[in-house]
């Protein structure tokens, strides 16, 4: 099957080859997410108030709370954020930008210090150990290396900060779910930026040297959907 559908996408992955489907999709995809991101928030809205509050506990010394947010899109978190937080926000596509602009004049209870187009995996621009919390929702399922990411994660995070995570992964191995997510993946990948189905995110987590991991497993809604096992949860370095 998973073939078959490769096949079927045989004319996108041409274009992908000549470089015309990623110029035309990062347009694209902006206007995607901000529709798609109102109907996630309100699926996971509980979750993310649950995950999300007690972010006040990593503040500095200083009492300011420094977050990054890695692959911040259309600033879908910023309503979970507590006041005065001082926000530096990142990603690859600088489409994004208009998108996040409007979503922080629409939370100004949030200081932004930095927009920086950047990947996940090089945060040069960032200073290690400048950063108390950095956050990451449903990135990991599509950057070219995790491991690289998370590297950055433990980098600039100070000792002791927190790093958060929402994201969707690979279901049990022997469930039809997860049939269905190999099946789907190539479709996925080219309609979700590169966003795979099947990432084994939480095995890179547990693997990366956090001094504390809180991880816990959900469905959202609805639950016969390829992408509704989730891992939500922080790991303190």
């Amino acid at each position: 099957l998973q073939r078959c559908v490769q096949l079927l996408l045989l004319p996108l992955h041409i274009l992908a080859c000549l470089g015309f489907w990623d110029s035309f999709y990062k347009k694209v995809f902006p206007y995607v997410m901000a529709k798609v991101a109102l109907i996630y928030n309100h699926k996971v809205y509980k979750q993310k108030q649950e995950l999300f509050s007690n972010l006040r506990k990593f503040a500095g010394p200083s009492g300011q709370l420094m977050l990054l947010e890695i692959g911040t899109g259309t600033g879908a978190n910023f309503q979970f954020y507590p006041p005065g937080c001082r926000l530096t926000c990142t990603d690859p596509n600088p489409n994004f930008r208009k998108f996040l602009l409007k979503s922080l004049s629409e939370n100004q209870h949030l200081k932004l210090e930095r927009l920086v187009v950047a990947s996940g995996e090089d945060l040069h621009q960032i200073p290690d150990g400048s950063m108390d919390v950095v956050v990451c929702t449903l990135v990991l399922c599509s950057v070219t290396n995790i491991k690289k990411v998370l590297m950055e994660v433990l980098r600039v995070l100070r000792l002791g900060g927190a790093f958060y995570f929402l994201e969707h992964v690979a279901a049990d191995h022997s469930s039809w779910t997860y049939f269905w997510q190999k099946v789907c993946d190539p479709v996925w990948k080219y309609f979700g930026d590169g966003c795979s189905l099947s990432r084994e995110t939480e095995k890179e987590l547990e693997k990366t040297n956090f001094s504390e991991l809180n991880l816990r497993r959900i469905h959202v809604t609805p639950y016969w959907i390829p992408n509704s096992p989730h891992i939500i949860g922080y790991a303190v370095k």
